[in-house]
């Protein structure tokens, strides 16, 4: 199964016209984009296919989900949030299932313990099913969680105030086989897509496969 992630930027960043060029170049079975507005619900009537959006209370953007093929509709999954005051919107994550993988599309929170209780609270709704967390993960260094296995690219997806170089957007699996991954050229986002090639072990052995490498990719939008 071939599945993108993206962080649209906003208003901003990726409008839904590239959105569905990108759709158009890499024919994803599943497309996972987060802080998407509304404006992304008009994606059906460019690219056809079928399309949820979960939106963030209080918050123009959200996550959302594409696919050619009809899937249920997801499932919202409230997140641990901070005690602390201030404007940090109660996140979700999206759970969506297609076919034999469970997918949440994620973005979450930039305190890294906060982040990571998420994670343990997204994995523990998985149930142990073969599934994939994936999406923007916020998270500087290392990320551990029982039962998956980092598959992502390891290539930098975003620059942090537009100068650093950081690796935000991830993809965890659990008992799942990734046979490619890599980190897509930047649009008008400032952040790379990421791509997967994903599918069900046949054995818990077979599980999680080689670490993906970065790989040299000729320049060019959405290559």
């Amino acid at each position: 199964m071939k599945v993108v992630s993206w962080n649209l930027l906003r208003l901003t960043g990726a409008a839904v016209e590239d959105v569905a060029k990108l759709i158009d170049i890499q024919k994803p079975d599943v497309l996972l984009m987060q802080e998407a507005t509304q404006h992304m619900e008009a994606l059906p009537g460019l690219v056809g296919g079928h399309f949820y959006r979960l939106s963030w209370l209080g918050r123009i953007h959200g996550l959302a989900v594409w696919s050619p093929t009809h899937f249920p509709r997801p499932v919202a999954l409230s997140l641990p949030a901070s005690r602390l005051p201030g404007r940090l919107p109660r996140r979700r994550a999206q759970i969506i299932q297609m076919g034999e993988i469970t997918f949440a599309n994620v973005h979450l929170s930039h305190g890294q313990l906060l982040n990571r209780r998420q994670l343990t609270r997204i994995a523990a709704a998985l149930q142990g099913k073969p599934s994939a967390i994936i999406g923007d993960y916020n998270a500087v260094g290392p990320v551990f969680l029982p039962g998956f296995a980092d598959v992502g690219p390891r290539e930098p997806t975003h620059l942090s105030a537009n100068v650093m170089p950081v690796r935000l957007d991830r993809c965890l699996a659990h008992r799942l086989v990734c046979s490619m991954a890599d980190a897509l050229d930047f649009g008008p986002s400032d952040h790379r897509p990421i791509r997967l090639e994903l599918r069900v072990a046949d054995t818990p052995q077979a599980a999680e496969g080689p670490l993906p490498m970065p790989r040299a990719r000729p320049r060019g939008f959405y290559r």
